[in-house]
């Protein structure tokens, strides 16, 4: 799936509490988030899709990002080069010691993209998402604040990794049997089975329709309680085994753009502990490269005129 560029890990002795807040594992709640608000060495971000909804009200201390703009690159379609990313974390108060705690709107999708875009600059095991987002937390009536958080620039250093992320040609080689991984497809299964290109009211789109050849299909939703929330992790093991993805095999995420699947990557690298990379291509980009194979079982083609 790629080699490791010069990754400093993260240091495994436990900090101080006096420092920063303990927090196990890949999630916090939103009960441990509330509780820890006024940790010194917490960064709280958020990472939605709707405009303005930051400025309206937030969780008291975070940070706004915004995925299409300080995520990526607006010209190239590719994420944030590593001079940009650095940038953004020293701008936040991000290092290698601090814990930042991701969450946002529609279903903490981008939120997990951006963990994901986190992850490929050296920062893994200090990143959690809140678990259930945005939605759980106003859900719950917690507070919100419309202030804007002043923190202390760091002085992050950005020292990537390509083991994270899939490539059209990683994909086209399992799609033709040159590769040995499982290709887990998390769109709906109207998407998967090409009878539509995208849901409605998307404007990214492929000109053809299905799915990559021996790519398997589990929606994300399947993975969380109706609260947003992940499932136990001995059924989300049964979700994914009963299509052959148990972690004995890389798995490579895909689904339109990447924000959906950046979702199933976090669970399965960071609660299952499963080696997956994300195809963050995914099917706007093959669903239009000339000359690849694709699977279309509802039969539908290209209908131009």
């Amino acid at each position: 799936m790629g080699s490791i560029v010069a990754v400093q890990p993260v240091s495994a002795q436990a900090p101080a509490p006096a420092a920063a807040p303990a927090a196990a594992g890949a999630l916090v709640t939103t009960d441990w988030l509330e509780k820890n608000l006024e940790s010194p060495k917490l960064r709280i971000v958020e990472v939605s899709v709707e405009p303005g909804l930051f400025e309206r009200g937030h969780i008291p201390g975070a940070q706004n990002v915004v995925w299409h703009t300080d995520l990526v690159e607006t010209v190239d379609r590719d994420i944030a080069r590593p001079e940009k990313f650095q940038a953004l974390a020293r701008r936040l108060g991000i290092d290698k010691d601090t814990t930042v705690v991701l969450y946002g709107d529609n279903n903490n999708w981008f939120a997990a993209w951006g963990a994901w875009v986190f992850a490929q600059y050296g920062l893994i095991d200090n990143v959690k998402l809140l678990d259930g987002g945005r939605k759980k937390w106003e859900a719950e009536k917690r507070p919100l604040d419309t202030r804007t958080a002043e923190v202390k620039p760091s002085q992050f250093v950005a020292q990537g990794t390509t083991a994270l992320r899939a490539r059209l040609a990683d994909v086209v080689a399992v799609a033709k049997g040159e590769r040995k991984a499982k290709i887990l497809d998390i769109r709906s299964p109207d998407e998967f089975s090409g009878k539509i290109i995208a849901p409605a009211g998307f404007q990214e789109l492929a000109i053809r329709a299905g799915h990559i050849p021996t790519s398997v299909n589990v929606p994300w939703g399947r993975a969380v309680n109706a609260d947003g929330t992940f499932k136990p992790v001995a059924d989300l093991k049964k979700i994914y085994a009963d299509v052959g993805v148990d972690g004995s095999q890389p798995i490579i995420t895909t689904c339109r753009i990447g924000e959906r699947s950046s979702h199933t990557w976090f669970l399965l690298t960071r609660l299952l502990g499963y080696q997956a990379a994300n195809y963050d291509g995914s099917w706007t980009e093959y669903g239009n490269t000339v000359g690849v194979p694709i699977a279309n079982l509802s039969g539908s083609v290209w209908g131009g005129k």
